[in-house]
């Protein structure tokens, strides 16, 4: 019998790991994308490679860094010293800017865990600047590396490091923030080793497997309170920035007991352009809302997935096939997987379930000969049946900051002139769905500029009577004033003075408003 209050105090060492590897990483990175924003996650691994702890950094990292460990594990002996660096999004990746560095634990000789951290990398070469291009194939959105070494016996291996730079941009950035990853790492393997010096690796190994099955028992009783039955949702992926036509994302959900099944293979097939998303995307979108709805005090490890079955369908836009663009479906496919979960649920539970967020994570990416910058732009989070929705905030599958106005003029040729509420743009109901953004950037030099957004056609839904949310709006405003509405996606070359502002989506309402 293991004491809950022991269990309890490992569930807080393990995340604490996580935390300062974060916090290190955050330190020693160049780019503001991962300073500033900090779009990174770091977690833990058995030996096996089964996920023990996570540090509250990017859901959509949550559920598909395991499978990046597990290739690792598949792929390289790797010894004392070695970290493995990969972003093949077919060998357990994401999208190619999302870069893992792999480290092992030994300990007196033996490996017992790995740590692991993710940096979205600003450029990693690619047709367009930023490496989130409008693609039709793997092969034009940047550097693909699969498992490989990155730091042999404790020596970053310089060849990969060279490589790395040399298809970037943004070359300084790319060096600056590998190594912060390696370093973060380096604390990590220092953390652990003394968790196992302090506490035994036998008691350490234990403490991780209970956790594994204390969240495995505790998702079991989330979804035990679910009414057995089968629920039902589709949503619309708006252009793939290339065929022009919708893509629809479905989900059969299936609850028995203290089990469900989460069906995605009956959306379409994979697209030509880049919203095409990986199986693990699937995976971190479930582990994501499910792991929400149960509640923080459920630990964020891989025991939540044992009694949840995620199907997918090869080649479709949600478990494409190799070499499939997959640029965006990291970032805005894993935004509608999570709402048509959170649209089949609320047929289960209509008392629970928020209406949907903004949907998008608005991707603006821009550079020049040797800058490249990337970012994502919050909006309006769905209303809840007991309050209304936060307004201007990132949601769902990201969990990035904004980039601070001065930090982002201070490093490249823009200037700020619009950054606010996007007032009444949430959806009208009992309670009432958050507001978006507006922000607008005038560029004083030539840059090239791709933007990936969602939501600007299909509405954010409510529910229970609530009005869904505003759609988003892409535009360029020219010298003389001219303004032209810009699609969803697309790749622009923008002059010196001229500005392009994104309105982001509102969230939906939720909840008959009586007049």
């Amino acid at each position: 019998m293991v004491d809950p209050v022991e269990l309890q105090i490992f569930n807080n060492l393990f995340s604490a790991v996580g935390e300062e590897m974060g916090a290190v990483l955050q330190r020693t990175a160049f780019s503001p994308n991962i300073k500033e924003r900090r779009d990174f996650s770091c977690a833990l691994f058995d030996r096996h490679g089964r996920l023990i702890a996570q540090a509250a950094h990017i859901p959509v990292h949550l559920g598909s860094m395991p499978l990046s460990v597990k290739e690792v594990v598949k792929s390289l002996e790797l010894k004392e010293g070695d970290m493995a660096v990969l972003n093949d999004p077919y060998r357990g990746g994401t999208h190619l800017p999302d870069i893992t560095v792999v480290a092992p634990v030994y300990y007196d000789g033996e490996l017992l865990f790995y740590v692991a951290n993710r940096a979205h990398h600003a450029d990693v070469g690619g047709i367009s600047a930023g490496s989130m291009p409008l693609s039709t194939s793997l092969f034009q959105e940047g550097l693909i590396v699969p498992p490989v070494k990155g730091v042999v016996g404790g020596e970053i291996n310089s060849d990969f490091l060279e490589l790395l730079k040399r298809n970037s941009r943004s070359p300084v950035e790319r060096d600056g923030d590998f190594k912060a990853q390696v370093m973060a790492n380096r604390v990590g393997i220092k953390r652990l080793t003394e968790l196992l010096e302090k506490y035994s690796p036998v008691k350490v190994e234990a403490m991780a497997e209970a956790l594994l099955d204390y969240s495995e028992r505790m998702m079991r009783s989330f979804i035990a309170e679910i009414p057995d039955g089968v629920y039902t949702f589709g949503d619309f992926m708006e252009d793939d920035g290339v065929s022009g036509r919708d893509f629809r994302v479905r989900v059969v959900l299936t609850v028995k007991g203290d089990e469900v099944k989460v069906d995605f293979s009956g959306s379409y097939p994979q697209s030509r352009g880049s919203i095409n998303s990986v199986r693990a995307i699937a995976l971190s979108a479930t582990l994501y809302v499910f792991k929400a709805l149960a509640g923080d005090d459920v630990p964020s490890n891989e025991g939540i997935l044992r009694p949840i079955e995620v199907i997918t369908r090869k080649g479709t836009v949600v478990d494409a096939d190799f070499p499939a663009a997959v640029s965006a479906g990291n970032v805005e496919t894993s935004q509608r997987l999570v709402d048509v979960l959170l649209g089949a649920l609320s047929k289960a539970l209509p008392e629970k379930i928020p209406a949907a967020s903004q949907g998008t994570m608005n991707n603006l990416s821009f550079g020049g000969k040797n800058f490249a910058y990337y970012e994502t732009i919050g909006g309006g989070a769905g209303a809840h049946p007991e309050a209304d929705g936060e307004s201007a905030v990132q949601t769902h599958m990201t969990n990035t900051l904004n980039t601070p106005i001065e930090a982002l003029e201070l490093t490249y040729p823009v200037e700020i002139t619009a950054y606010k509420i996007r007032k009444n743009s949430g959806g009208e109901g009992l309670r009432k769905g958050g507001d978006g953004i507006v922000r607008e950037i005038l560029f004083k030099e030539e840059v090239e500029l791709t933007v990936i957004s969602e939501r600007r056609v299909h509405r954010p839904y409510g529910l229970q009577g609530g009005l869904p949310g505003k759609p988003g709006r892409n535009l360029l405003i020219k010298e003389n004033g001219e303004v032209v509405e810009l699609p969803a996606k697309f790749t622009i070359t923008v002059k010196p003075g001229q500005k392009i502002r994104i309105e982001t989506p509102g969230g939906g309402g939720w909840g008959w408003k009586k007049v």
